[in-house]
Order: structure tokens, then sequence, then C-alpha cells
């Protein structure tokens, strides 16, 4: 989840000399002249620095192509890109094997792959998600970082604030895929009617949300109708399952029809079977089929 070490140093290498340009072309903090002077520099005002930058892009591409440290084309390219940087307020949302997600909820919402530079962004915040955070991101080698400052704000968030995130997170996921390199103009992903609904359907807190849009698109698109009764079917078995247990059946396979439980039997097969009994073609459709399984051997 971060970079290596010798990328690291190429990363601070080039970004202190972009600092040092952009103040020197700024003024903001007086004795910068070096390298070595960030080392006694007040965090506060390297960030100050930093928020001058960012407020004048049109530095980073100057920077690049002015190359007053004869930097090799490689690493020229490097800092070209990084007028490409994304800055905004993020939510770390999940510590994945290859990289942190950095989650933009803003419509449409993005989510970011971000390598960390050197100390892993899990260790950093102790494993904790939600975590909101202030955050510039730059491209580098094909891969994303964010600029070596995080101001992250403590922030308690509730059930219905995570919820939305993990609802935008989805989306984000369903429409742009997880962005791993930058400039991103990824092709948003054109989301079939049917893929809509199931993502409107997910959670009783998208559904809450979404409620509008659902009842738009069973008005508009009534082929979805089966979809959406297997779909809450799905949800809806859940609570059968626990309350079939309740009363003492261990196992077997059940049938839903449009939240209420019609049909039972040992097998799938006896089961479809009663349906096909009892119910118009057209209604077969909306049935949800679950199994019942003994503890320990369901799948849910």
């Amino acid at each position: 989840m971060k970079l290596p070490e010798s990328e690291v140093q190429l990363f601070y290498k080039l970004h202190q000399a972009l600092l040092l340009y952009a103040n020197r072309e700024l003024g903001v903090v007086e004795g910068l002249r070096a390298p070595e002077d960030f080392r006694r520099v007040p965090l506060e005002a390297t960030n100050e620095l930093r928020e001058a930058l960012y407020r004048r892009p049109e530095l980073i591409g100057a920077f690049a192509e002015e190359n007053p440290q004869r930097f090799p084309p490689e690493e020229q390219k490097i800092l070209a890109s990084w007028r490409d940087f994304v800055r905004g307020t993020f939510y770390i949302l999940r510590y994945l094997k290859k990289h942190t997600i950095f989650l933009d909820p803003e419509e449409p919402p993005r989510a970011y792959g971000v390598l960390a530079l050197t100390t892993p962004l899990e260790e950093m915040f102790d494993g904790m998600v939600p975590v909101m955070v202030e955050a510039v991101l730059l491209p580098f080698r094909g891969k994303i970082v964010y600029d070596g400052i995080l101001n992250a704000y403590p922030i308690l968030f509730g059930r219905g604030l995570r919820e939305d995130l993990e609802e935008s997170y989805r989306e984000a996921k369903a429409r742009f895929g997880v962005i791993t390199s930058l400039p991103c103009s990824p092709p948003e992903r054109e989301l079939s009617d049917a893929d809509r609904l199931r993502l409107y359907l997910r959670t009783a807190r998208s559904r809450e949300l979404y409620s509008e849009e659902i009842e738009k698109l069973l008005t508009e698109k009534p082929d979805l109708l089966p979809l959406y009764h297997r779909e809450m079917g799905k949800i809806q078995a859940r609570h059968y399952r626990k309350e079939l247990r309740k009363r003492g059946v261990q196992e077997g396979w059940f049938a839903l029809l449009e939240g209420l439980l019609i049909a039972g039997g040992k097998t799938r097969e006896e089961v479809e079977r009663l349906i096909g009994a009892l119910l118009p073609p057209e209604k077969r459709e909306h049935v949800y089929l679950f199994p019942l399984r003994r503890r320990g051997e369901e799948s849910l």
C-alpha cells in the first residue's frame, strides 16, 4: 500500500524542487531556498506554500517546461504530469492490499486507489475507517499518491453517514471502477436499467434514498418488475430464515412471492413444481426461491 523506498526518494526530490520554485515565484516562506531548509521550516509554513502553489497550478507546467535543475526527461515528465492533480475532501474507506480507497462522494462519486509514501495509511490512522481528509492526489509513474500532507478531521461517523458513503462507493465502482491513475477521464460505464435498479435496492438506506427513482423506473419499465420482486425476495429471505428457525424448521426450500411465503418443500424441484401448479406464468418470474440449511451449512 505504499511506494518502494527508491520511488519515495524520487518523489520528495521532485516535489521539494517544485515547492522551492513556487516559493521563489510567490515568496510565501522566508528563508526557504534549498531542500535541507525543509527540515527547519514548520509544517504549517510548508502547507501554506503548498496551498499557494495549488491556487496557481500554471506554476507546475512552467517549472516542468523551464526545468531549471535539468532533470532528465523521465523526471521532467513526472513533474509535468502533476498538472493533473486532484484536490478535495476525501473519505478513506478501505485499506486494501494494492492501495487505499479514497472516496470523493460528490456527484458523480469517484473512488481512487492511492498509495502511501513512507508510513502505510492503515498504520497512520490505526486502521480506522472512514476518515475524512483534505488531500491532493498526484500521478506518479502510472500510480496515484498523495503529496505528503493529509489534513484529517476528527469526526465521528454515525450509521446513516457510513451507509451513505458505502452507497457512494458502490455507485462509484459501478460507474467508473476504482481509479488508479491520473488524469482520470475514465468513460462512465453506461449502467443498464437493471443494474441501476439493483444498485438502488442493495441496502435499506439506498432504497430510502432512491425511492423516487425506483418508482419511476418501475413505472416506465414494467418489465423490471420481476427483477424488482426477486431482488426484494433476496432481502426478505433473511427475515424468513430467522422466523422459520424460530418455529423449528431446520432445512428445506421455500418460495417468496412479493413478500409472501407461498410454498415450501424438501427440495428445490418440489417447490418449483408447486409454483408451477399455483401461479399463472406471468407471476412465476416474480418468485424468489431460497434454501434453509442447518446451521453451519448455510452460505448466505
